[in-house]
């Protein structure tokens, strides 16, 4: 199964503490991998407005459905407490 989802306001650095903090290990590339789940992450600027940009982060799991799910419920959790 795979998911892909956007973010704005948090960085790359904090995506990963956070999948760290849900039970993954960042690997040499950047991606992050735990029981059953890899996630990779990619950033952007996107402007919100006319003088306004922000870092968008995409992340995008991949594993095990019914690890999945959870996996990625939490991270919005967190990633929505800390970005816009």
């Amino acid at each position: 199964m795979r998911r892909e989802k956007s973010f704005r306001g948090i960085s790359k650095r904090l995506a990963r503490h956070y999948l760290e903090n849900l039970g993954g290990e960042v690997q040499d590339d950047g991606s992050v991998e735990g029981d059953d789940w890899h996630v990779s992450l990619s950033s952007e600027k996107v402007s919100i407005g006319p003088t306004v940009e922000l870092t968008e982060v995409t992340v995008v799991f991949e594993g095990d459905e019914e690890k999945l799910d959870p996996l990625v419920e939490e991270f919005s959790q967190k990633a929505m407490r800390a970005g816009g």
